[in-house]
């Protein structure tokens, strides 16, 4: 997963090396700052319009004033790609802060925001998208405007190492029971045909592709449910599975050490997997999976 060497900051295109900030930086000290990390297929950028709006809002929401119009910045990061000369699978982190200035919890006066963009290679990861995966449940200690994708994630990167040191990939956020989301990603629940999932409230991410997949339910005729659901109703569900810009649509097959149902993806996941491959124009994980066994064989 190599970091391409040209850095986007401010408007200017860097080799990484010489990209340096000062030790009072408020996004360093503080986690003043946003975030979004943006999914690129085959040099091409994925939702990258959903993306932008939900920086806009992050940035709103915490009172730094943007230096680029969406245009301008949808252009920037199309340069960021073309100096990179991206073209295959990568992603693209993005990041703004107040700036750089004496620390002070409150605002400084007349700084300018900190901003940079980078690339990164970043391959599908096939076996869990084919397979599935396990999950584990974890306390939500979050603070409850997650809406906005700011770059305090303390709670989430805790919770996410107690998923990897009990062999999980993702943990279950949870607040007294009723799940919230994953530690990075959008969790859904399939009973009955139906895919349920938290209503998008400040308390969870608005994630991209989560608003994809409402559009995929409603273009295979099947029931999105903005209803929170419970820690124990998922030993009770058909399927489960979750969805980020790096884990796309990803079926979960065992929750806290056990099965969900035959411990095998869903039908629901599986159609909403390939709505989501033809939508960002890739292969199917399927077929790439399969090629890797006979190639391995």
């Amino acid at each position: 997963m190599a970091i391409k060497p040209i850095i986007l900051s401010d408007k200017e295109f860097l080799n990484h090396e010489e990209l340096h900030y000062p030790f009072e930086e408020r996004g360093l000290q503080f986690g003043d700052g946003v975030y979004e990390v943006i999914r690129v297929y085959d040099g091409n950028y994925y939702l990258m319009e959903e993306h932008i709006d939900r920086l806009f809002r992050s940035v709103e929401a915490i009172k730094i004033t943007m230096p680029y119009s969406k245009e301008e910045l949808k252009g920037l990061l199309q340069q960021l790609l073309e100096k990179n000369q991206v073209d295959l699978d990568a992603k693209v982190y993005l990041q703004i802060t107040r700036g750089s200035a004496a620390r002070d919890h409150a605002f400084p006066v007349d700084v300018k925001p900190n901003f940079y963009a980078y690339a990164q290679e970043f391959s599908r990861n096939l076996p869990a998208m084919w397979n599935g995966g396990s999950v584990m449940s974890h306390p939500d200690h979050r603070w409850d405007w997650c809406y906005i994708k700011s770059l305090n994630l303390l709670p989430n990167v805790l919770a996410k190492q107690e998923a990897k040191e009990n062999g999980c990939m993702e943990a279950i956020l949870h607040k007294d029971g009723v799940v919230t989301e994953g530690s990075s990603s959008n969790a859904y629940l399939v009973r009955d045909g139906k895919v349920y999932t938290h209503p998008a409230k400040k308390n969870i991410l608005h994630g991209c592709v989560r608003m994809r997949v409402e559009q995929f339910c409603d273009d295979l005729g099947i029931p999105f449910v903005e209803e929170a659901f419970r820690v124990d109703d998922i030993q009770h569900a058909d399927e489960m599975f979750i969805t980020s810009s790096t884990t796309e649509v990803t079926p979960v097959t065992h929750f806290d050490g056990k099965k969900i149902t035959t411990g095998s993806p869903g039908e629901v996941t599986r159609k909403l997997q390939y709505a989501y491959e033809k939508d960002a124009g890739i292969p199917t994980a399927k077929s790439l999976f399969e090629s890797a066994e006979k190639q391995n064989a």
